[in-house]
């Protein structure tokens, strides 16, 4: 599955940044299948290929996550992060 399509990277461009923003859009959605791990993305820097993100895993939190280490984690059986294809974009209240 590709993590990061051309529609999607042209959603992060006209949105932007949000880093003022009090309730920021959330562009995409992954998530582990195998863990009840949850990243909505609501930025992409390109020049550096990282992610601007609040996760909900064993803590939840805003981070920074690259798109290498989102394409390179795998479970014991092989599976990997995938994207919500169903996911409509969300401001982060509606998620929370």
């Amino acid at each position: 599955m590709e993590l990061l399509t051309k529609e999607i990277l042209e959603k992060f461009r006209a949105t932007g940044s949000q880093e003022h923003i009090p309730d920021p859009l959330i562009v995409v959605k992954y998530f582990t299948p195998w863990t009840n791990w949850t990243w909505y993305a609501t930025e992409f820097d390109e020049a550096e290929w990282i992610f601007f993100w609040y996760v909900v895993g064993q803590e939840s939190e805003w981070g920074y996550f690259s798109l290498e280490e989102l394409r390179s984690v795998r479970s014991s059986f092989g599976l990997a992060i995938e994207r919500d294809l169903h996911f409509v974009g969300k401001h982060i209240s509606e998620v929370l």
